[in-house]
C-alpha cells in the first residue's frame, strides 16, 4: 500500500488501529460480535440521537488527520444490509455511537476510509454509549455535565456511583455536579452569559435555594470575579454580624451503629452544612484511611 493512498484510507502507514482505553472499551470488550476494519465513508451516518449538538473546531482534528491518520477508530452499529453491495461496507448501512468528531473531520480531510469498530447492540445501547463518551468531553459546561448525570439516571437507570464509574469521577463530584440542577433554567442561562463556570462557585449559589438570592450572587459573581472563597467568607462573616443573631454554633454530625459498637461525631467549622457537604467530608476521611493502610 503507497502512503498516499494509506492515508486516503485513514490509516497511516505502519500504524495498526488503536484505541484509548475507556468505557467505551469495556463496553465493546462485553459484545464478542465486536469487529474492527475500515468502513467506506460513504456507508455511515451520524446519530440521529447524538447529545452532542457542537462539534467544535475541526481545523486541528483535520489536520492532524491530514499527517497521521485516523489513530483512534470510531465506533458504529449496522443499520441495513443490502444483499447486492460490494464488500468491506458497500451496501451496508451504519450508524456512528462514538467518534462524530473523528468522522467529519476525515470527510473534511479528504479520506473516503475510516477505521471503525462494529457492534452489535441496540439504538438504545447506542445512545447510552454516546452520552457516556460525550460526558467525557473536557470542554463541558458544569450544567452540560449535569444534565448528561441526570440523563443516564432517568433513560439508563444509573445511579450515582454507576455513573461515576462510567465517567471516571469520584461520586462526591457526580452529587455535587447533580446539586447544580437545583439553580433553575434561567439562571443557569444567566451563569453562562456571565462566563461563571467554576463549579465551585455554582454550588454555592445552588445552596442557597431561594432563587432571587441565587440571581443577586450570580450577578455579584460576575460584576466582582468572586471565587468559592470569597462567598464562603461573605457567608461566615454575615453570620457573625450582631443583626444576624450573634455568632452560630457549628455543625455537628452525629451517627450511632444499630449494634451500638460504635459512635461517629463530625464537628464541622460552618453552623449549616448541606448533604453534599457531610458526603464529601466522609469520603476524605476514607481516602485518608485506605491511603494510611497502603502505607
Amino acid at each position: 500500500m503507497s502512503e498516499a493512498t494509506a492515508a486516503k484510507r485513514g490509516l497511516p502507514v505502519r500504524v495498526k488501529m488503536r484505541h484509548t482505553a475507556h468505557f467505551v472499551d469495556e463496553f465493546a470488550a462485553r459484545h464478542e460480535a465486536a469487529v474492527g476494519r475500515l468502513l467506506p465513508l460513504s456507508s455511515i451516518q451520524p446519530q440521529p440521537g447524538q447529545p452532542r449538538r457542537d462539534m467544535g473546531d475541526l481545523a486541528p482534528l483535520v489536520a492532524s488527520i491530514r499527517e497521521k491518520g485516523v489513530l483512534e477508530p470510531i465506533l458504529v452499529r449496522r443499520l441495513a444490509t443490502d444483499p447486492a453491495g460490494g464488500e468491506e461496507g458497500g451496501g451496508q448501512r451504519f450508524s456512528i455511537v462514538a467518534g462524530e468528531r473523528r468522522f467529519r473531520a476525515a470527510l473534511e480531510a479528504g479520506l473516503y476510509e475510516i477505521p471503525a469498530i462494529e457492534l452489535e447492540i441496540s439504538e438504545q445501547e447506542a445512545l447510552e454509549i454516546a452520552l457516556i463518551e460525550n460526558l467525557q468531553r473536557r470542554d463541558l459546561s458544569p450544567f452540560e455535565e449535569a444534565e448528561g448525570y441526570r440523563a443516564l439516571g432517568e433513560r439508563h437507570g444509573y445511579t450515582q456511583e454507576s455513573i461515576a464509574k462510567a465517567v471516571g469521577k469520584s461520586r462526591s463530584l457526580v452529587a455535587e455536579t447533580l446539586a447544580l440542577l437545583q439553580i433553575p433554567e434561567r439562571l443557569r442561562e444567566t451563569a453562562e452569559r456571565l462566563g461563571i463556570r467554576s463549579r465551585s462557585l455554582l454550588l454555592e449559589v445552588a445552596k442557597l435555594g431561594d432563587p432571587a438570592k441565587m440571581k443577586a450572587l450570580l450577578e455579584r459573581a460576575g460584576r466582582q470575579g468572586l471565587t468559592r472563597d470569597d462567598v464562603r467568607k461573605d457567608t461566615r462573616e454575615a453570620a457573625r454580624k450582631p443583626g444576624a443573631g450573634g455568632r452560630r454554633k457549628p455543625y455537628v454530625f452525629k451517627f450511632k451503629a444499630p449494634d451500638q459498637r460504635y459512635q461517629l461525631q463530625l464537628s464541622f467549622r460552618q453552623s449549616t452544612v448541606d448533604r453534599t457537604d457531610l458526603i464529601h467530608a466522609l469520603e476524605q476521611i476514607l481516602e485518608e484511611l485506605r491511603t494510611a493502610k497502603d502505607e
